[in-house]
């Protein structure tokens, strides 16, 4: 049974115009199924309180989770954002440099290497990378600091 036998006759006329012009109609093209990506959760442990997050699915994410268990000092820096340093630097390919960051967001800033989460939001920044979103407990990380923090992937 071809295409043609299975559709309504106007239907095969127009499809047969559209071969014959070298045009394929992409609605019925099979298009291959995308996997869908479960997004990364991790957990950011303080000494009473733990904060929950999901990383997007970037290569500059995923090298952040590859460092993952990681034990690091949170600092305080301008009363916007609790930043820390990494042992190493993030690959950013393909990465979309620059973003405006909202009150939740986890960053990278690539001049500095280090690894940044916003309490509230700030200006853009070419030089930021975004790693993915506090998702609960942000007001355990607006306290005052140093602090240290154990970040990891969370369990299922």
């Amino acid at each position: 049974m071809t295409l043609r036998n299975r559709l309504p006759l106007w239907q095969s006329r127009w499809l047969a115009g559209f071969a014959a012009a070298g045009v394929v109609a992409a609605s019925m093209v099979p298009m291959p199924v995308l996997a869908q990506t479960n997004p990364m959760k991790i957990r950011l442990q303080l000494d009473d309180a733990v904060a929950t997050a999901t990383l997007e699915d970037s290569v500059a994410a995923r090298d952040f989770a590859a460092l993952l268990p990681l034990t690091v000092t949170l600092k305080d820096y301008a009363k916007i954002e609790r930043i820390t340093d990494l042992p190493r630097k993030l690959s950013i390919a393909q990465a979309s440099m620059g973003m405006t960051p909202v009150t939740g967001d986890i960053a990278y800033y690539a001049p500095w290497g280090n690894l940044a989460i916003y309490l509230s939001g700030t200006v853009s920044d070419r030089g930021l990378v975004r790693l993915g979103r506090v998702d609960s407990g942000l007001s355990a990380l607006q306290r005052p600091g140093p602090f240290t923090v154990r970040i990891e992937r969370a369990s299922d």
